[in-house]
């Protein structure tokens, strides 16, 4: 107990920002003081022994609740309830100690207390989901666990009470009460450790995915995120509209009356597009004084319904600055994601609706249309196919388009003509000098001799001494 709290109190000394860990470090601190006030039970007066116990053990599972709160973020638990309900389990362990000993009642006061605590504590972190935050449940069933095994464990009690003249079933029974805690406090300061490293994960993963002034994504998630939904969109077969808006004058606005003003115009602009948007789509700032939004199962008229509310409710709304209300609007570009466009395609034509916005006066939406062609139609203008390249250039982008057909027309005859080569190999008859002894396994040499000068035959040296005797 000693070594796990002293790994939480460094973890926690280093780690300060994560919340709720000092919480969870003084919990097994006092979990700590039960376990010496327990071992010092017959050296201390019977009273103050009862009252250190039974402070100490409720205590350990109360500041594990309010740990849990901290964590998630709510508010601390009702600090008199609970002063309330330990102060009357301590009154009933010195009831059944002094004045009527009852050593039943006197567990079932000091299991009540950590059980009934480490249960709350199970259901205040089970939130969030388990594929986004298995930490969290883990730790949850293991709290759980640890809750409901101190509250039944008076049976356990009982049984031991009916087993008196059994000697050998007492301390087994006791021995396992003993093990099970240790388990379930080195298993829930696991389960903390996993909760730090889950709140650093969270954190740096914020740092990199959101804006850090108005908290919406960044311009690479954004991005990312808006591929995902191109995918989704492409699969449903439905329509994606992607919104480009930017803030009209906003260098203005900073050259007036200082960034810090143009920073709260950024987050006043967020908190009216957030209003405007559902819990499905994705808001990001592609930089400066320009976001994007992504409208999932919308169409091109609710996306331009969208931005016309958008345009409206900033325009209504100045942003409330120490320097007095400042008027604010904006230019919309609206378009929709073809099918396997990229998503810089698809912010590249919004940004270009937007520009056009800008340019008949600002304060309004504009949706892109495709510049029709002469003699063609519109859709062909929408997303123009490339002339077909020819000659040698040709040959390389039709086999790299088809490079499975090319591959196999290149390895199928190959491997046939190895595998029938192989074969015939295999199958063909020995020569005769294989057939024979071991003094004739190889065969002579024949080399057809040089013709000398005089036109005979001269066989070299070197296969002289092969000629048959």
């Amino acid at each position: 107990m000693a070594m796990v709290t002293a790994v939480l109190f460094a973890v926690w000394y280093f780690n300060r920002q994560i919340p709720g860990l000092r919480l969870w470090t003084l919990s097994y601190l006092f979990g700590l003081l039960f376990s010496i006030s327990f071992l010092q039970w017959t050296r201390l007066p019977p009273a103050l022994s009862v009252v250190l116990t039974q402070c100490a053990v409720s205590l350990t599972g109360y500041l594990c609740l309010m740990g849990c709160h901290a964590y998630m973020g709510r508010p601390p638990p009702r600090h008199g309830r609970a002063a309330v309900f330990i102060a009357v389990l301590v009154g009933m362990a010195l009831y059944f100690t002094l004045v009527q000993p009852h050593p039943g009642m006197r567990f079932l006061a000091a299991s009540l207390g950590p059980g009934v605590f480490y249960g709350l504590s199970a259901a205040t972190l089970a939130h969030g989901g388990m594929q986004a935050y298995p930490a969290r449940y883990l730790t949850a069933i293991v709290m759980g666990a640890h809750g409901a095994f101190v509250l039944l464990r008076t049976l356990l009690f009982k049984l031991q009470m009916s087993l008196v003249q059994d000697a050998d079933m007492v301390p087994a029974l006791s021995q396992f009460v003993i093990l099970e805690a240790i388990m379930a406090l080195v298993l829930i300061a696991f389960g903390i450790l996993m909760l730090a490293n889950e709140f650093t994960h969270s954190a740096l993963r914020r740092l990199a995915e959101m804006d850090p002034l108005t908290s919406v994504f960044n311009r690479r998630a954004f991005l990312t995120l808006l591929d995902k939904a191109i995918s989704q969109a492409r699969r449903r077969r439905a329509e994606l509209p992607v919104l480009v808006i930017d803030l009209d004058h906003f260098k203005k606005i900073n050259d007036t009356w200082g960034h810090q003003c143009g920073d709260e115009v950024l987050r006043h602009f967020v908190g009216l597009a957030a209003s405007c948007l559902r819990k499905e789509d994705l808001m990001g700032r592609l930089g400066g004084e320009e976001f994007a939004i992504a409208l999932p199962l919308a169409t091109r008229e609710g996306a331009r319904a969208v931005a016309e509310r958008l345009c409206s409710l900033v325009g209504q709304h100045p942003a409330m600055t120490e320097h007095g209300p400042i008027a604010l609007t904006v230019s919309v570009g609206v378009t929709l994601c073809a099918a396997g466009e990229t998503p810089e395609g698809v912010l590249h034509r919004a940004d270009a609706a937007m520009y056009q916005a800008k340019q008949r006066g600002r304060n309004r939406v504009e949706v892109w249309q495709p510049e029709p062609v002469p003699g063609g139609s519109r859709a062909a203008a929408a997303s123009p196919l490339p002339s077909s390249p020819s000659g040698c250039a040709g040959w390389v982008v039709t086999a790299s388009k088809h490079w499975r057909m090319v591959a196999w027309l290149v390895i199928w005859p190959t491997c046939r003509a190895m595998c029938a080569s192989s074969c015939q190999f295999l199958l063909s008859p020995l020569p005769s000098p294989y057939q024979g002894s071991i003094t004739q396994s190889w065969p002579k040499a024949t080399v057809r001799p040089a013709a000398s000068s005089s036109g005979t035959r001269v066989m070299p040296r070197r296969f002289s001494a092969m000629r048959p005797s």
